[in-house]
Protein backbone atom coordinates (compact mmCIF):
# COMPACT_ATOMS: atom_id res chain seq x y z
CA UNK A 1 0.00 0.00 0.00
CA UNK A 2 1.34 3.64 -1.09
CA UNK A 3 2.69 5.43 2.17
CA UNK A 4 0.02 7.97 3.29
CA UNK A 5 -0.56 11.26 1.59
CA UNK A 6 2.43 10.56 -0.40
CA UNK A 7 0.97 11.85 -3.41
CA UNK A 8 -1.02 15.02 -0.99
CA UNK A 9 -2.34 17.97 -2.96
CA UNK A 10 -0.92 21.09 -1.55
CA UNK A 11 -3.52 22.75 0.62
CA UNK A 12 -4.35 26.41 -0.30
CA UNK A 13 -1.81 28.68 2.14
CA UNK A 14 -3.81 31.29 4.17
CA UNK A 15 -2.42 34.58 5.77
CA UNK A 16 -1.92 34.65 9.20
CA UNK A 17 -2.36 37.60 10.93
CA UNK A 18 0.79 40.46 11.11
CA UNK A 19 1.97 39.80 14.45
CA UNK A 20 2.01 43.10 16.26
CA UNK A 21 5.99 44.47 16.79
CA UNK A 22 6.28 45.47 20.50
CA UNK A 23 6.77 49.13 20.91
CA UNK A 24 9.68 49.78 23.69
CA UNK A 25 8.53 52.36 25.94
CA UNK A 26 11.38 54.28 27.73
CA UNK A 27 10.75 53.11 31.50
CA UNK A 28 10.28 56.52 33.61
CA UNK A 29 12.85 57.68 34.61
CA UNK A 30 13.06 57.52 38.99
CA UNK A 31 13.08 61.00 40.41
CA UNK A 32 16.80 61.51 41.76
CA UNK A 33 18.17 61.27 45.10
CA UNK A 34 17.86 65.10 45.83
CA UNK A 35 14.05 65.43 44.78
CA UNK A 36 13.36 62.52 46.77
CA UNK A 37 14.60 63.74 50.05
CA UNK A 38 13.39 66.95 49.63
CA UNK A 39 9.78 65.09 49.23
CA UNK A 40 10.72 62.91 52.40
CA UNK A 41 12.00 66.15 54.21
CA UNK A 42 10.28 69.34 52.92
CA UNK A 43 12.20 72.54 53.82
CA UNK A 44 11.58 74.20 57.25
CA UNK A 45 11.01 77.74 56.92
CA UNK A 46 14.47 79.77 57.82
CA UNK A 47 15.32 80.25 61.41
CA UNK A 48 16.21 84.27 59.70
CA UNK A 49 12.77 84.63 58.50
CA UNK A 50 11.49 83.86 62.25
CA UNK A 51 14.38 86.19 63.96
CA UNK A 52 13.38 89.01 61.54
CA UNK A 53 9.64 88.73 62.28
CA UNK A 54 10.45 88.69 65.95
CA UNK A 55 12.75 91.60 65.88
CA UNK A 56 10.16 94.00 63.92
CA UNK A 57 7.09 92.89 65.47
CA UNK A 58 6.90 95.30 68.02
CA UNK A 59 8.50 98.44 66.33
CA UNK A 60 5.72 100.33 64.92
CA UNK A 61 6.41 99.22 61.21
CA UNK A 62 10.14 101.06 62.22
CA UNK A 63 9.07 104.22 64.06
CA UNK A 64 10.69 102.39 67.21
CA UNK A 65 13.76 101.40 65.58
CA UNK A 66 14.70 104.91 64.64
CA UNK A 67 15.82 105.88 68.12
CA UNK A 68 17.36 102.08 68.19
CA UNK A 69 20.46 101.46 66.49
CA UNK A 70 21.52 98.65 67.94
CA UNK A 71 17.96 96.84 66.96
CA UNK A 72 18.66 98.47 63.30
CA UNK A 73 21.96 96.59 63.40
CA UNK A 74 20.19 93.44 64.44
CA UNK A 75 17.10 93.52 61.83
CA UNK A 76 19.69 94.36 58.91
CA UNK A 77 21.41 91.25 59.87
CA UNK A 78 18.89 89.61 59.83
CA UNK A 79 17.93 90.51 55.93
CA UNK A 80 20.84 89.56 55.02
CA UNK A 81 20.97 86.51 56.12
CA UNK A 82 17.24 85.79 54.93
CA UNK A 83 18.73 86.67 51.51
CA UNK A 84 21.71 84.63 51.29
CA UNK A 85 19.04 81.15 51.77
CA UNK A 86 16.01 83.10 49.40
CA UNK A 87 14.79 80.21 48.13
CA UNK A 88 14.31 81.24 44.38
CA UNK A 89 16.59 84.26 44.15
CA UNK A 90 16.19 84.25 40.29
CA UNK A 91 12.32 84.26 39.82
CA UNK A 92 11.49 87.11 42.82
CA UNK A 93 10.42 89.40 39.67
CA UNK A 94 8.36 86.94 37.97
CA UNK A 95 4.51 88.80 37.81
CA UNK A 96 2.84 85.93 39.82
CA UNK A 97 5.01 86.14 42.50
CA UNK A 98 5.76 89.69 42.71
CA UNK A 99 1.93 91.21 41.92
CA UNK A 100 -0.36 91.72 44.73
CA UNK A 101 -1.41 94.08 47.65
CA UNK A 102 1.74 94.01 50.24
CA UNK A 103 1.04 94.97 53.87
CA UNK A 104 3.94 97.19 55.70
CA UNK A 105 5.54 94.88 58.52
CA UNK A 106 8.56 97.30 58.86
CA UNK A 107 10.55 99.84 56.96
CA UNK A 108 13.02 102.49 57.17
CA UNK A 109 12.23 104.49 54.27
CA UNK A 110 11.81 108.12 56.09
CA UNK A 111 8.66 109.38 53.95
CA UNK A 112 6.35 106.75 55.33
CA UNK A 113 7.05 106.87 58.51
CA UNK A 114 6.51 110.71 58.91
CA UNK A 115 3.32 110.48 57.39
CA UNK A 116 2.42 107.60 59.88
CA UNK A 117 4.06 109.49 62.80
CA UNK A 118 2.25 112.78 62.23
CA UNK A 119 -1.50 111.11 61.15
CA UNK A 120 -2.71 112.72 65.02
CA UNK A 121 -1.93 116.04 64.05
CA UNK A 122 -4.65 115.69 61.25
CA UNK A 123 -6.98 114.10 63.46
CA UNK A 124 -6.62 111.04 62.26
CA UNK A 125 -4.49 107.45 62.64
CA UNK A 126 -2.72 105.72 59.59
CA UNK A 127 -4.39 102.76 59.16
CA UNK A 128 -2.96 99.86 56.56
CA UNK A 129 0.24 101.36 54.71
CA UNK A 130 0.24 99.33 51.37
CA UNK A 131 2.51 98.97 48.60
CA UNK A 132 0.15 97.53 45.05
CA UNK A 133 2.45 95.95 42.33
CA UNK A 134 0.91 95.13 39.25
CA UNK A 135 4.13 93.76 36.76
CA UNK A 136 1.47 92.73 33.79
CA UNK A 137 0.04 96.20 33.95
CA UNK A 138 3.42 98.00 34.74
CA UNK A 139 2.09 99.78 37.65
CA UNK A 140 3.14 100.68 41.62
CA UNK A 141 1.14 102.08 44.17
CA UNK A 142 1.72 103.56 47.76
CA UNK A 143 -1.12 103.70 49.71
CA UNK A 144 -1.78 104.87 53.07
CA UNK A 145 -4.76 104.70 54.66
CA UNK A 146 -7.00 106.64 57.07
CA UNK A 147 -9.78 105.13 58.05
CA UNK A 148 -12.79 104.79 57.80
CA UNK A 149 -12.14 106.75 54.34
CA UNK A 150 -9.06 108.77 53.65
CA UNK A 151 -6.10 107.30 52.24
CA UNK A 152 -2.54 109.34 50.58
CA UNK A 153 -2.13 107.67 47.31
CA UNK A 154 1.34 107.50 44.94
CA UNK A 155 0.89 105.95 41.56
CA UNK A 156 3.82 105.00 39.69
CA UNK A 157 5.61 102.97 36.63
CA UNK A 158 7.58 100.10 36.94
CA UNK A 159 10.06 98.37 34.73
CA UNK A 160 11.22 94.54 35.66
CA UNK A 161 14.94 94.06 35.66
CA UNK A 162 15.56 90.37 36.43
CA UNK A 163 16.15 88.48 38.56
CA UNK A 164 15.75 91.55 41.40
CA UNK A 165 15.54 94.66 40.20
CA UNK A 166 12.23 96.82 39.91
CA UNK A 167 12.52 99.96 38.30
CA UNK A 168 10.23 102.71 39.24
CA UNK A 169 9.16 106.25 38.04
CA UNK A 170 6.37 108.18 40.48
CA UNK A 171 3.69 109.97 37.83
CA UNK A 172 1.41 111.32 40.68
CA UNK A 173 0.16 111.83 44.11
CA UNK A 174 -2.98 112.63 45.98
CA UNK A 175 -4.53 112.82 49.25
CA UNK A 176 -8.23 111.51 48.94
CA UNK A 177 -11.30 111.45 50.78
CA UNK A 178 -14.42 110.39 50.62
CA UNK A 179 -15.79 112.80 47.97
CA UNK A 180 -12.78 114.69 47.73
CA UNK A 181 -8.97 115.01 46.68
CA UNK A 182 -6.14 117.35 46.86
CA UNK A 183 -3.09 116.41 44.09
CA UNK A 184 0.57 116.77 45.12
CA UNK A 185 3.20 116.76 42.54
CA UNK A 186 4.47 113.18 41.60
CA UNK A 187 8.35 112.93 43.53
CA UNK A 188 10.60 110.19 42.98
CA UNK A 189 12.27 107.74 40.80
CA UNK A 190 15.00 104.51 41.18
CA UNK A 191 14.75 101.01 41.82
CA UNK A 192 14.15 98.51 44.45
CA UNK A 193 15.63 94.95 44.46
CA UNK A 194 13.49 92.02 46.30
CA UNK A 195 16.17 90.41 48.11
CA UNK A 196 13.67 87.61 50.27
CA UNK A 197 10.16 86.61 48.57
CA UNK A 198 8.25 83.83 49.51
CA UNK A 199 4.09 83.03 49.91
CA UNK A 200 3.93 85.31 52.81
CA UNK A 201 6.45 88.27 53.04
CA UNK A 202 8.76 90.02 50.78
CA UNK A 203 11.89 91.98 51.79
CA UNK A 204 13.40 94.86 49.22
CA UNK A 205 16.13 97.35 49.85
CA UNK A 206 16.36 100.80 47.48
CA UNK A 207 18.40 102.37 45.92
CA UNK A 208 18.60 104.88 49.17
CA UNK A 209 19.67 101.57 50.93
CA UNK A 210 16.36 101.63 53.01
CA UNK A 211 14.82 98.51 53.46
CA UNK A 212 10.73 97.39 53.18
CA UNK A 213 9.02 94.11 55.06
CA UNK A 214 5.92 93.45 53.88
CA UNK A 215 3.45 90.66 53.97
CA UNK A 216 0.37 89.51 51.60
CA UNK A 217 -2.40 91.57 52.53
CA UNK A 218 -5.59 89.38 52.92
CA UNK A 219 -7.59 91.61 50.69
CA UNK A 220 -6.81 93.77 47.56
CA UNK A 221 -6.44 97.31 47.08
CA UNK A 222 -8.34 98.64 43.87
CA UNK A 223 -8.36 102.08 44.68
Amino acid sequence: MAPFLSHAVPLPQTLAPPIPRARHRLAPRPPSAASFLRGLFPARPSPAKADLLRLIADQGRGLETQSDPSRLADIVACIDALAAVSPGADTVSDASKLSGTWRLLWTTVQEQLFIVRNAPFFRTAAGDVLQVIDVPGGALNNVITFPPSGAFVVNGEIEVQPPQRVNFRFTRAALRGSNWEVPFPPFGKGWFDTVYLDDEIRVAKDIRGDYLVVERAPYSWNG
